[in-house]
Order: C-alpha cells, then sequence, then structure tokens
C-alpha cells in the first residue's frame, strides 16, 4: 500500500479525544459495576446478518503501510489508516496500552475508527481485560479463538458514553506478538452501525502476523 500524506496532528488529535470524551470513565449514577469477565468459551458474535459482509479494499500493518504493525488486517471500503505518532500516543494512553494507529471511516460517512494499541509483553487476556476496564463499563465477556492461525481474545461489553449520555456496545479484540500486546479497538459515535461492525469483523477475520 502506498504511503499515505501525513495527517494533521491537530485534526488526529481532536478527533482521538472527541471519541475519548465520548467513551469517558466519570460514573454514571445509575450504572451496575463491572462484574468480572465471562470464562465462557463462545464464538464470537458476528457482524448484524442483515448487514452484507465488508470487502476488503486495502489492508494496515504491512511492508509499506501507513501503520507499521507487527499484525495486518483488511480494511473495509473508504476506511484510512493514519499513523500516530510517540508524543501523541502519550495523550491517549489506557493504562499501559499506547495508540499507535488509527484507522478512520470518515470518507464512507461514518463517524467510526479502529484503533490499534499497543501493551507491554504478557497474556492477550490479562491485557484486553485491563484495557476494556480502562473506561466505564458492564457485561464483559472475553472469548478466545484462533484466526488463521493466530490466536486471538475478543471482548464485548457495554461501554458508558459522556458524551452521549449512554450506553453503547463496545468490541475489541487482541493477540501476543513478539513486540507485545496489539489490540484492536472498534470506537466512534456510529460503531453499533451494522456496515461499522461489519468492518471491524472483517479486520478480525483477517488477521495475520506480519
Amino acid at each position: 500500500m502506498p504511503v499515505r500524506a501525513p495527517f494533521p496532528r491537530t485534526a488526529l488529535l481532536a478527533s482521538v479525544l472527541l471519541t475519548a470524551a465520548a467513551c469517558g470513565t466519570a460514573p454514571e449514577p445509575d450504572a451496575a459495576p463491572s462484574a468480572a469477565p465471562s470464562s465462557q468459551a463462545v464464538p464470537a458474535t458476528p457482524a448484524t446478518p442483515s448487514a452484507p459482509a465488508a470487502k476488503a479494499a486495502g489492508s494496515v500493518g504491512g511492508p509499506g503501510s501507513a501503520c507499521p504493525l507487527p499484525v495486518s488486517f483488511s480494511l473495509a471500503e473508504k476506511w484510512e489508516p493514519v499513523s500516530v505518532d510517540a508524543e501523541l500516543a502519550a495523550l491517549v494512553k489506557r493504562g499501559p496500552a499506547l495508540l499507535t494507529c488509527e484507522v478512520k471511516a470518515r470518507k464512507s460517512g461514518d463517524t467510526a475508527f479502529l484503533r490499534v494499541w499497543k501493551a507491554p509483553k504478557g497474556p492477550a487476556r490479562a491485557a484486553l481485560d485491563a484495557f476494556v476496564k480502562t473506561e466505564k463499563n458492564k457485561g464483559l465477556a472475553l472469548t478466545e479463538a484462533a484466526v488463521g492461525g493466530v490466536p486471538v481474545v475478543e471482548a464485548r461489553y457495554s461501554a458508558y458514553s459522556e458524551l452521549l449520555e449512554e450506553w453503547y456496545d463496545g468490541r475489541a479484540f487482541a493477540t501476543g506478538t513478539g513486540e507485545g500486546v496489539v489490540v484492536v479497538q472498534l470506537d466512534g459515535v456510529d460503531a453499533e452501525e451494522d456496515r461499522v461492525v461489519a468492518a471491524y469483523e472483517l479486520a478480525r477475520s483477517t488477521l495475520k502476523a506480519s
């Protein structure tokens, strides 16, 4: 994939901080405490049946990618990756995880993102559990599977948006690599739209080591 021109830092920071605010950690009055994650191994929930599967129109993470990563996965049409430099990443840490890449759906007309985070080496399940718990959540369920021989842990949960003052469905998956744990998170105001979930499922189902 050809290297894209750098994205303006101020615009990227604004989008990251805006959606980070949408997933804020401040308590919501009627929110129940987060329960311990389920350990039951059940298949990850696919995209809503009424939504057609997303077709791959590119990828991120491989040689020549806008985001050098220890993994790669396919991207839906009009989803564009932007690398995040270390200075900006330090402003949007989630626990020990650092934001390293942001894939935007802006050109598709949706306000949604696939955010790629890197955490230190360790069990992917523990890293994903800790990642989710940095924001207000409930109903966390972790499932394990193998995608093309790559072990993957997926999190499904409800997260509270301070911006919208409502709960929304959260999704993320993680895998361990020689460079640490990689977490891919679906985020944004339109994260529950069928076509956006389909783009997330495309990324998860095509994950492979770079």
